[in-house]
């Protein structure tokens, strides 16, 4: 049986997290099938591969899916060897994922790890979930 990871939607007692705010707008239709790319990722965290995740760069990483014909990638990174932190989602439309969307996540990371020990994490993922 493979590690379940657990995914957290950015840190949503600082701020509100663009993901939870995109999925929120999404259809019925198109929550159903994020949802279902969320639990794959969960499933299989670092492992998931091409066509629905990738590597961007310095731990950046991008979930790839298409809804309505658009090209949606949501950013995240892993932390503490059990945790995916979504960060951020936009509509592709560009050969490649520009620079200063991974740059905003990189920079949300580093405040984020500064800011979460693993403890406090296990702790907020417990009473939550």
């Amino acid at each position: 049986m493979r590690r379940k990871w657990n995914i957290l939607f950015c840190d949503e007692m600082e701020q509100a997290c663009p993901v939870t705010d995109f999925i929120n707008t999404c259809t019925p239709r198109h929550q159903v099938k994020v949802l279902r790319l969320l639990t794959l990722l969960e499933e299989q965290g670092p492992i998931l591969t091409r066509p629905y995740a990738d590597v961007l760069h310095d731990g950046i990483h991008e979930l790839r899916f298409t809804l309505s014909q658009e090209r949606v990638r949501v950013l995240y990174f892993f932390c503490y060897q059990k945790f995916i932190v979504l960060y951020y989602v936009f509509f592709k439309n560009t050969r490649k994922v520009p620079k200063k969307y991974i740059n905003k996540v990189i920079a949300y990371r580093n405040d984020f790890l500064e800011r979460m020990s693993e403890k406090k994490l296990e702790d907020i993922y417990r009473v939550i979930f």
